[in-house]
């Protein structure tokens, strides 16, 4: 009897070192902060606007992968980020800019995204399209053109810097017009089916002087995610002119802070 309650404790002892053990380690690796941070950019440019931010980032450590998405749809960009987020090799912080708001609501629900940062962008409810959105505001954004015969929409020059350019120079502004990619009328019309941010940490940066996004619409949009909000100076391509305000807050969600 005495040899079997012993046995018996020295057994419990033995686990409970062992719990003792492994729950730090658990611990430890749940509030690991997160070093995989993959950008989505917005419509009419393209991924080398986020240079500034990608040199602050990969300078503090993380492993930055930006998505040249085509912004011919909704489903093609999903695929184009989800194809860099496969190549992660662990878990990710999923950053969207504008039309990358609508990409990385869909393309944030794969279970390496663990937190998501939307930068002066669009963030949809299943269901709902990016053009949606834009329509439940009075005052329609200036300077897109009626869609080409192949259904592509641009941006006209006369209004480029006042709206998507605000805030660069207009030597800087005129490369950007130059260099614009369209949007597709299928990506501006195609509708969320599910959305990340219902069950993932969110956060969000406002411009100060977003003449691209109705700032009405951002509020609404971020305080319907429950989205952590971040206040910067500039305009719609703050990422920019801005890049050390939005890379703390990149830090910030990969450190859930």
């Amino acid at each position: 009897m005495k040899t079997n309650f012993t046995i018996r404790m020295i057994a419990v002892a033995a686990a409970a070192i062992l719990v003792s053990v492994i729950n730090p380690l658990k611990s430890v690796a749940q509030t690991a902060p997160i070093k995989n941070i993959v950008i989505v950019h917005g419509a009419f440019a393209d991924a080398s606007g986020w240079e500034a931010v990608y040199k602050i980032l990969v300078k503090d450590g993380y492993h930055v992968t930006l998505v040249q998405n085509p912004t011919s749809s909704l489903a093609d960009d999903v695929a184009a980020t989800n194809f860099a987020l496969d190549r992660q090799d662990g878990p990710v912080v999923l950053v969207g800019h504008s039309w990358g708001g609508t990409v990385i609501t869909q393309a944030g629900n794969s279970d390496k995204v663990k937190s998501l940062v939307y930068v002066a962008a669009f963030i949809p409810a299943v269901g709902e399209s990016t053009l949606d959105l834009v329509q439940t505001v009075k005052d329609q954004p200036k300077g897109i053109l009626p869609p080409d015969a192949k259904g592509n929409v641009y941006l006209g020059k006369s209004t480029f810097q006042e709206t998507f350019a605000n805030g660069q120079s207009k030597e800087k502004s005129d490369f950007m017009y130059d260099s614009q990619i369209p949007l597709t009328v299928k990506a501006f019309t195609d509708k969320v089916t599910d959305a990340a941010w219902k069950s993932k940490p969110v956060y969000a940066i406002k411009p100060s002087n977003d003449e691209t996004i109705d700032m009405g619409l951002e509020d609404t949009m971020y305080k319907r995610a429950n989205a952590k909000v971040t206040h910067v100076t500039g305009g719609h391509t703050l990422f920019m002119t801005q890049p050390k305000a939005v890379a703390a807050v990149i830090e910030a969600a990969a450190n859930g802070k």
